[in-house]
């Protein structure tokens, strides 16, 4: 069915986004893209207006990831383009269903040197599941409906659309059906039951998911499973990935299962290539993926161990495998993988303190209390050494880290998002000082739409994992070029752009946690700059010989 109408491009385009559900858009405005500034008057959708590009794409991300929808990146064409591109490189890797829409130069002017003229959908090609430029405005809202469908279908993951300036202002005369709900690849009976059966012939089995079935975005769907299949279930989102902090000894879980399902989880590095650190020859495996690409990557590594492969997003397996009856009794197998994965990086308690600075340790110890007191609070880590520390806090509520890209610098803008999605719950965003100064200037924009975090700087005045490879790698003599200035009050830096600043310099847990607690009694974004010392990221040793696996 479609009705006869007569609008511009951009009215049509912002129609289908409504239809979508999408009631948040993050942008950073630009020529090509003030049609779709104008035809958002009076719409059901909130325009958040941001300092840099990759802001907006970050904050997309961490809203696909906290509220289960579409994110919506808006940004201009040129360089504004090209700003954006590297966060989504992180909305790939943490597997969230990202729309970049952005402006481009009018069709009419293709090849003529038009201003910011440029092959969009080649540079976002390889960082995106689909990239298309739009044909007309008659056919915008329909390519948009299909991108969303992609975006969401599968194993979730960013999309692009480039607006020619001329698509968005030449006429629709027609309002064409679309269709949002992507497809769903569920696994036929058999093909399930052959699954049960291989984890439930299996003494000590572990299923491994991938980042788009988190604790926060499968709404207990991972801890109902693990009690269904009296099976380890967890899902590794971390770049360090079998060195995951917040998963603890999780190598000493693999080598000592006996059957392994990957279930939407990438045979990567992540995972040492299914290598070493996943038991041992008489190991087998079950793979299944909603990408063909993922699985032969699987099989080749894996060979013989590969029993059961299939094509079938993670979600519809996890929730079948759960209802399919009572699993064998496994309590001494599921009460060993939890004792490893809980498990922590020891710190002397006489090293939190120090004049020097706090212990990362100290910092992760005062979150983890005011955690524990709001278990539904939004935690945020960015990266680095100190993200590590802060990442191996244990927080059963809705956490977005900085995921497998490795990228930093994205913490402000996830802030910014989960305050506006999660209004009602505290929001903690903690990053080093490196890790700071990549979005310094969108506390400007959390101040300007009352967002209501706490962020928490680490501050070391290094850019600490350079340094300690250069420790590592090269020796303490050779150590150049990472340092910060020590000077720096990010603090007061977040007060002149119209946030609260607070600081602990002192290196005393006792100041820290008065600055904590005043800075929870405070009202929108806060930065709270606290001096600590450059450790090394946590490493949880294995209670296992290195040779220990399933023979």
């Amino acid at each position: 069915m479609r009705d006869t109408v007569s609008m511009a491009g951009a009215e049509a385009l912002v129609d289908a986004l409504q239809d979508a559900g999408v009631r948040c858009i993050f942008s950073l405005s630009g020529n090509q893209i003030m049609p779709i500034y104008d035809a958002l008057l009076g719409r059901d959708i909130r325009l958040i207006h941001f300092r840099h590009e990759a802001a907006a794409v970050y904050a997309a991300e961490a809203w696909a990831q906290l509220t289960g929808q579409l994110g919506v990146a808006l940004v201009t064409a040129g360089a504004g383009f090209g700003n954006a591109l590297g966060a989504m490189i992180s909305a790939q890797a943490s597997e969230s269903p990202v729309l970049l829409l952005s402006g481009d130069s009018p069709r009419a002017q293709d090849g003529m040197g038009a201003f910011q003229e440029l092959d969009q959908c080649a540079m976002s090609a390889p960082v995106t599941k689909a990239s298309l430029r739009a044909g007309s405005a008659e056919t915008l809202a329909s390519e948009a409906a299909g991108l969303i469908r992609e975006a969401l279908s599968g194993r979730p993951g960013p999309v692009h659309l480039a607006l020619p300036a001329d698509v968005l202002t030449d006429t629709v005369t027609a309002r064409p059906d679309l269709e949002f709900t992507p497809p769903v690849q569920v696994p036929g009976a058999s093909d399930l039951a052959e699954l049960r059966a291989f984890l439930d012939g299996a003494a000590r089995p572990l299923i491994l998911t991938g980042p788009s079935l988190s604790n926060t975005r499968s709404n207990g769907a991972l801890a109902r499973a693990q009690d269904a299949l009296n099976a380890p279930v967890l899902c590794m989102e971390s770049p360090r990935g079998l060195r995951d902090p917040s998963l603890g000894a999780l190598v000493d879980v693999t080598r000592q299962a006996d059957r392994i399902v990957l279930l939407g989880k990438s045979g990567d590095f992540t995972t040492g290539f299914l290598g070493q650190g996943m038991g041992g020859d008489a190991t087998r495996f079950a793979v299944i993926d909603p990408d063909p690409a993922e699985i032969a990557r699987a099989q080749a590594r894996l060979g013989p161990r590969a029993d059961i492969t299939g094509c079938a997003d993670s979600l519809p397996v996890l929730l079948a495998l759960s209802d399919a009856g009572a699993a064998p009794d496994r309590a001494a197998w599921l009460a060993e993988a939890a004792r490893a994965t809980s498990a922590r990086a020891p710190v002397a308690p006489d090293a939190l303190s120090d004049p020097d600075g706090l212990h990362p340790a100290a910092v992760g110890q005062a979150l983890a209390a005011i955690l524990r007191d709001h278990p539904d609070a939004v935690f945020i880590s960015d990266g680095g050494e100190f993200g590590q520390w802060m990442q191996a806090i244990a927080h059963d509520g809705p956490r977005v880290i900085n995921g497998v890209s490795g990228a930093i610098g994205a913490a402000p803008a996830y802030a910014i998002a989960a305050s506006i999605a999660r209004p009602d719950v505290p929001v903690i965003a903690v990053m080093g000082d490196g890790t700071a100064g990549f979005l310094l200037a969108e506390y400007e924009t959390a101040a300007r739409e009352d967002a209501g975090f706490i962020a928490v700087i680490g501050n070391d005045s290094c850019w600490n994992a350079e340094h300690q490879i250069q420790i590592r790698e090269f020796g303490v003599g050779r150590t150049h070029s990472c340092t910060l200035s020590h000077m720096v009050r990010y603090d007061e830096a977040a007060r002149g752009l119209g946030a609260q600043g607070l600081l602990a310099a002192d290196g005393k847990v006792e100041t820290l946690s008065q600055v904590l607690s005043d800075a929870q009694q405070a009202h929108g974004p806060i930065c709270v700059n606290i001096r600590i010392r450059p450790e090394p990221a946590p490493v949880v040793p294995s209670r296992l010989p290195q040779a220990t696996a399933v023979h």
